[in-house]
């Protein structure tokens, strides 16, 4: 198993739907478990298949709540309903949001409070999580990767002009640029 590099924003894998799992053979466990090392070695609280290059519908995922449960798994072939998105804005300490794709920046997006997660694991064994708070933030946030949707597509108009002025900044907007968790240091 590895840590895999994960893609920056501007690859088309990242602006594109990702494809049903179809084969769940030894492949997908090898990927799912190269998620699992990436996403802890990066560090992040969830990870896309699109993010390290693959264009699979599925992500892993790893949290701790206020209740110190412990949620870690992969949902593959998910399916997510949420409850509206609160009216508003965002809130700058309590919405704030990072994705491991646009790396070292963090940019308040509002997000639904609940969301329901239903898909599958390695074994095709069907589970559902009803999911409130930072877990429902993360589902959502991963599940948008596997529609091609970044969070930084979502940001409220004077946010998404600081984070295009930060693609510029940084070069990234591009295809074929990625990192490395624990190789690369992205930081200014």
């Amino acid at each position: 198993m590895a840590v895999r590099s994960i893609v920056i924003s501007g690859d088309p894998v990242l602006h594109s739907p990702a494809s049903p799992v179809d084969d769940f053979g030894d492949e997908l466990r090898v990927l799912v478990q190269d998620m699992f090392e990436t996403m802890d070695a990066a560090p992040g609280v969830g990870l896309a298949a699109p993010q390290v290059g693959v264009p699979l519908r599925l992500f892993t995922y790893s949290y701790v709540d206020d209740d110190d449960h412990s949620w870690r798994g992969v949902a593959i072939n998910p399916e997510l309903w949420i409850t509206p998105v609160p009216a508003g804005e965002a809130d700058e300490d309590e919405d704030v949001e990072g994705c491991l794709s646009y790396p070292g920046e963090r940019f308040p997006l509002l997000r639904s409070t609940s969301a329901i997660l239903r898909a599958v694991d390695l074994d095709q064994k069907p589970f559902e999580i009803h999911a409130e708070g930072w877990l429902a933030r993360i589902f959502q946030h991963e599940f948008d990767h596997l529609d091609g949707t970044l969070y930084v597509d979502r940001l409220e108009h004077f946010y998404a002009k600081i984070a295009a002025k930060v693609t510029r900044k940084r070069g990234w907007g591009i295809p074929g640029l990625d990192w490395v968790p624990g190789v690369d240091n992205l930081e200014d």
